[in-house]
């Protein structure tokens, strides 16, 4: 069934010893704000550890494939729905009906385009453009953040003539040693029945892949990344029954000193719990 109520969210995830999202125009350091110094994860960055979840746990399920990943071209996919649909693939005589069949046949098929939407305009068998009812900001840190670049060696060459000269070889990586994101997301309910119906499981899936995405998530260069918090208001209409950056503003953080942070434990998370009327929040973590 498709969902009947709008949903506005807030997560805070945070990271220790570890780089959270890497600016590849920055030597891949953690992305900050220069005027601030504040921290920041993009709104994509999140949304690949919600596919890659997603993926592991409906492996195999019908209407649980991703469209974005690295196996096929955007374009063989879109291919694909055509001649599912049995339309006529190329650019001649290209219907706009068909179009839309193979939009509809997307949006049954695929997760991400059902909850995030898609661009999918391009090759010889578009299948148009979707607005997704799930968005998502980017995660933005609490406080400002230290990057440190810590020197590592490694004892295995690369060439042979490295071997022969006994050189150990060096490089670094770019971490920071605390820091607390928050973000915070939508879901639009009137969206969702007009374009991808998004259902009230596929809802589900999404909660349970925001509190564990991290925890199938783990490496070396993102160190130890944890979702602490998961805030869920939901509205008892379709349309919403207060905007969003009120309801926002009811979860506040605070440092509880003026040392650095350096554990979750040194913040305080307060809760307004008096919500306006038709709002229900709801605490997943």
């Amino acid at each position: 069934m498709t969902i009947q109520n709008r949903y506005d969210f807030v997560m805070l995830f945070d990271v220790e010893n570890g780089n959270p999202n890497g600016d590849p125009d920055a030597g891949n350091a953690p992305r900050m704000d220069a005027e601030t110094g504040y921290g920041y994860v993009t709104d994509v960055c999140l949304k690949r550890k919600i596919r890659n979840y997603v993926e592991l746990v409906k492996e195999g399920e019908a209407g649980f494939n991703i469209l974005v990943k690295p196996d096929r071209s955007l374009n063989a996919k879109f291919t694909e729905a055509y001649e599912a649909e049995g339309l006529k693939t190329g650019k001649k005589d290209k219907k706009a009906d068909n179009e839309k069949k193979a939009c509809e046949y997307m949006c049954r098929n695929y997760y991400d385009v059902r909850t995030f939407g898609a661009v999918m305009s391009t090759g010889d068998d578009p299948c148009g453009i979707v607005r997704g009812p799930v968005q998502l900001t980017f995660g933005r840190s609490v406080s400002p953040i230290a990057i440190e670049d810590v020197t590592i060696t490694r004892q295995a060459r690369t060439t042979d003539k490295r071997v022969e000269t006994g050189n150990t070889e060096m490089g670094k990586k770019s971490i920071i040693p605390y820091a607390l994101y928050r973000a915070e997301g939508y879901v639009s309910a009137a969206l969702a029945q007009k374009t991808t119906k998004l259902s009230e499981d596929d809802l589900s899936v999404l909660w349970d892949a925001i509190i564990n995405m991290f925890e199938i998530d783990h490496s070396a260069a993102r160190g130890k990344m944890c979702m602490r918090k998961l805030y869920i208001f939901k509205h008892d209409s379709l349309l919403g029954n207060a905007p969003s950056h009120v309801l926002f503003d009811k979860i506040l953080i605070q440092q509880r000193s003026e040392e650095p942070p350096r554990a979750f434990r040194d913040y305080e998370v307060m809760v307004e719990r008096e919500m306006p009327e038709g709002v229900e929040l709801i605490e997943k973590l």
